[in-house]
């Protein structure tokens, strides 16, 4: 018998499935603040089984096991260059691969929790190759990588050298205790930063001459899918990724490191499979991706930003997932368009 939690409780007539309205940004930033309902936000995201926890896992499993030592990397040479390329690209493959394959090739779990009503698209003069997944594939994989990677070896050199401020413990109780709690804060932030990161860099990528020139490529995706999530213009990708520039500024261990790179690039991917949750045995399993970017995508001129901080509030970009907020949001778009 299937759950009533994962039936599809489509709210209206263009989505297949939408999640509880109004949707919910994280109440750290709500005031008067409410410290129970922000606990609650952050424990469903890293006490339980989510994507976070899985990033958090899998960067201090690369980190011991994988990657290059911190020693080699204070010199550029091809070598370690060229495994850090290799991990990334087996790990992003490995993970949109597996996830298109269940979701979109398979159909495990049909049309439960699934947003868009649509197929993915094929034969369309829109994409590259006339095919969305391909289309997706080849710009995540020949692009996206490579700016993914280059950010990430700089980033690793600047450390390894001495020319960026790494994480590490001193001597005595408090030279041990600070630094740990440092280390433990950095993984909540590092959200934070990508959320102000992404609000910022995104708003520019809507200017309509970048748009047209980079931006426009991304939003091929009306309809999103696993290999969507990092599908862009090299411009895009270039703006993206210096996220990682954060670091050479901020000390950080190499797991915090990994952690960004996984959160940016494969949590980019579970948040554009098109599906609020993964399903298995009819029980919602993790967290893929929230209704608020797939509204993004629908709509264009709204929720620039991530669900982590409140800036389309904040500045009137806002879409609830409300019929009243789409009508708001086509009115923005027409008052927009109008004046330029």
């Amino acid at each position: 018998m299937t759950d009533s939690s994962i039936s599809n409780s489509s709210k209206s007539k263009d989505w297949n499935h939408q999640p509880a309205l109004p949707i919910q940004t994280n109440p750290l930033f709500n005031w008067p603040p409410e410290p129970r309902l922000a606990f609650r936000w952050f424990a469903k995201n890293w006490l339980a089984l989510s994507q976070v926890a899985i990033q958090i896992v899998l960067a201090v499993v690369v980190y011991l096991f994988i990657f290059p030592p911190l020693e080699e990397m204070a010199v550029l040479q091809f070598g370690w260059v060229f495994k850090v390329w290799l991990t990334n690209i087996i790990l992003l493959s490995a993970f949109a691969g597996s996830m298109h394959f269940y979701l979109y090739s398979m159909r495990k779990q049909g049309d439960k929790l699934k947003y868009d009503p649509r197929d993915l698209g094929k034969d369309s003069g829109v994409f590259t190759f006339r095919n969305q997944v391909h289309d997706n594939m080849f710009w995540t994989l020949v692009s996206g990588v490579s700016f993914w990677t280059f950010f990430q070896c700089l980033v690793f050199h600047a450390g390894a050298s001495g020319l960026a401020p790494l994480f590490e413990f001193s001597s005595g109780y408090w030279g041990k205790l600070l630094p740990l709690i440092w280390f433990v804060l950095l993984f909540f932030l590092i959200p934070l930063w990508s959320s102000f990161h992404f609000y910022w860099v995104h708003r520019f990528l809507h200017w309509p001459p970048l748009y047209k020139i980079a931006h426009a490529l991304h939003h091929r995706n009306v309809n999103v899918g696993p290999w969507s999530g990092i599908s862009m213009h090299p411009i895009e990708h270039a703006l993206y990724f210096t996220n990682f520039l954060i670091h050479l500024v901020v000390p950080s261990h190499p797991v915090h490191i990994l952690f960004h790179a996984y959160f940016q690039t494969l949590g980019a991917v579970a948040n554009h499979s098109g599906f609020e949750s993964l399903v298995y045995r009819d029980k919602k399993q993790i967290q893929l991706a929230d209704f608020f970017h797939q509204l993004h995508h629908r709509y264009f001129e709204c929720n620039y930003g991530t669900v982590e901080m409140p800036w389309d509030k904040w500045f009137g970009s806002f879409h609830d997932g409300s019929e009243e907020a789409t009508t708001e949001t086509w009115q923005r778009k027409k008052r927009m368009y109008q004046s330029q």
